[in-house]
């Protein structure tokens, strides 16, 4: 069985990707294959990326606060190209904004202060669960 991949994706202006750089770490620390875009990416890439590395998983990341026009439009492109992805995000992340968020098909929000494990047993538990109802 391959390994779970995750693409961790930094949509928009924003230039800080330590945070991503480090749930990237940790992902791939815990044995998934992790494949990271780089700063300032368009959701029509992050998106086109996923599809051709056949991502099993998406994490968004920002800290510019455009999260609510970005990762919508993220969840709009993965819908309409039918993946079978999970999505999650991170970043500073206002908590009036986690419901809508999560209503456009988000898993979860992961803001400052989660503890790496935390965020790593996450995806183990969401996506062994998919890669089972795929074999």
């Amino acid at each position: 069985m391959r390994k779970i991949r995750v693409l961790i994706a930094k949509p928009g202006l924003d230039g800080h990707d330590r945070g991503a750089k480090v749930v990237a770490r940790a992902l791939r620390d815990a044995g998934m294959e992790v494949i990271y875009t780089g700063l300032h990416q368009t959701p029509e890439q992050i998106v086109q990326t996923a599809m051709q590395e056949d991502v099993d998983a998406i994490g968004l990341s920002c800290l510019s606060g455009a999260h609510d026009v970005l990762f919508p439009r993220v969840m709009e492109l993965v819908k309409k190209n039918k993946l079978n992805v999970l999505v999650t995000a991170g970043g500073i992340i206002p908590e009036e904004d986690i419901p809508m968020l999560k209503k456009c098909g988000i898993a979860a929000v992961f803001g400052p202060g989660t503890p790496i494990e935390e965020i790593v047993e996450f995806h183990k538990k969401h996506l062994m669960k998919r890669k089972g109802e795929k074999s």
